[in-house]
C-alpha cells in the first residue's frame, strides 16, 4: 500500500514552519521540514493590522510550501495560524489572499488549541514518564507574538494559557537601538516577568520538568553547539543551562545586529530578535526556579501531524 503523505504549515507571528511526513504502518516518518522567517506580525502590536507587505511575503511563502507539498504527493495540507492571526483586525483579508495564491484554507486556532497541539508534539517524542510514573512537566512555547504555557503530568494537561508576549513585540518595544541601550535587558525582563506573573506563572512546590519549544529555545541550542545549519532534530532533547543562556544574552546585548549575524549557529534572519527570545526563556526559568531547560525540536506542527495521521 502506498504511504499516506500529508503536510502541516504553521503560520506564526515571526515565521512559517513547514512539515511533510508519511505514515508507514504505525510509524510516522518525516520527509521534509522548513522554517521561513517572514514576520507576519511585524508592526502588528502598534497598528492592529497585518501590513500589505507582510501579507504578500507570507502568502507567497505559504504558496511555495504548498507547491512543494503537492509536488511531493501530499494528499492533505493543513494550514493553521496562531497569535498574529488571532489579533489582527484584517486577518480575514490575509486568509482570502492565501486562498487565492495557494488554494488552501488557513484555519485560525485559539490559544488552548495551540497549547494542546504543542504539548502533543512534545509528548510524542520526549520521555514524560520515569520509574515513578508520569512526570510533572511544564511546556512553554515562545514565539514571535506570544508564549504558551502548558502544565500537566505526562501526556495529561492540567491547564494551559497563552500570554501575548513574544520576541517580535519585545524587540520592537525595548531593543530598537543597535546595539541595544544599556539597561534595556533589565527593563525588558522586568516587563516580561510582570506580565507572566499576572497570568499565574510562578514557582511550584513540586518543581516541574521544564521543556521549551520554539525558535528562541532551539536557536540558543544552535549557538551553543555552533551548528553550521539549523537542525531542530540535532538539538532535540538536549539541555540548556541558565548560565549558558546568560552568557549568550550578554554577548547579544553588546553586539550590533550585523555582528550577531556572524555568530556560528545563529540564523541571520533571527539576529535582530534573538536577544528578546533569550530574555523570555531566562525569565521563564527564573520565575519557576529552574536552572536548566530541555529543548524540544518538536511542537505544534508535529502534534497536528500526529492527529492528521490518526484519522487514517
Amino acid at each position: 500500500m502506498k504511504p499516506k503523505i500529508k503536510c502541516v504549515i504553521d503560520v506564526g507571528t515571526n515565521s512559517i514552519k513547514f512539515f511533510l511526513a508519511e505514515k508507514i504502518g504505525e510509524d510516522l516518518r518525516a520527509l521534509d521540514e522548513g522554517n521561513d522567517i517572514v514576520r507576519l506580525g511585524e508592526g502588528l502590536r502598534d497598528t492592529g493590522v497585518i501590513s500589505a507587505a507582510a501579507m504578500e511575503r507570507n502568502a507567497d511563502a505559504i504558496a511555495n510550501y504548498t507547491r512543494m507539498a503537492r509536488e511531493s504527493g501530499a494528499e492533505e495540507i493543513a494550514v493553521v495560524g496562531t497569535m498574529a492571526m488571532r489579533t489582527a483586525k484584517n486577518a480575514s483579508a490575509f486568509i482570502d489572499l492565501v486562498k487565492r495564491k495557494a488554494d488552501v484554507e488557513l484555519r485560525v486556532i485559539d490559544g488552548k488549541e495551540e497549547a494542546r497541539l504543542s504539548h502533543l508534539g512534545v509528548c510524542s517524542s520526549l520521555s514524560v514518564r520515569d520509574e515513578r510514573g508520569d512526570k510533572n512537566i511544564l511546556v512553554f512555547d515562545t514565539g514571535g507574538g506570544s508564549t504558551e504555557f502548558i502544565y500537566g503530568r505526562g501526556r495529561a494537561i492540567d491547564k494551559s494559557f497563552s500570554v501575548p508576549v513574544g520576541a517580535v513585540w519585545l524587540t520592537e518595544e525595548y531593543f530598537r537601538s543597535d546595539p541595544v541601550d544599556e539597561g534595556s535587558v533589565e527593563k525588558a525582563e522586568a516587563s516580561v516577568r510582570e506580565e507572566f506573573s499576572k497570568w499565574g506563572v510562578k514557582q511550584e512546590d513540586d518543581a516541574p520538568l521544564l521543556i521549551g519549544i520554539g525558535g528562541a529555545v532551539t536557536t540558543l541550542a544552535y549557538v551553543r553547539d555552533g551548528l553550521d545549519k539549523p537542525d531542530s532534530g540535532a538539538v532535540h532533547g538536549t539541555v540548556l543551562s541558565e548560565s549558558a543562556i546568560a552568557a549568550q544574552i550578554e554577548s547579544y546585548a553588546e553586539k550590533t545586529i550585523e555582528e550577531r549575524k556572524k555568530i556560528p549557529g545563529l540564523p541571520p534572519k533571527r539576529a535582530d530578535i534573538v536577544l528578546a527570545g533569550a530574555c523570555v526563556v531566562r525569565v521563564v526559568m527564573n520565575i519557576v526556579g529552574a536552572n536548566a531547560v530541555t529543548v524540544s525540536g518538536r511542537g505544534l506542527r508535529h502534534g497536528l501531524m500526529e492527529e492528521l495521521m490518526k484519522r487514517e
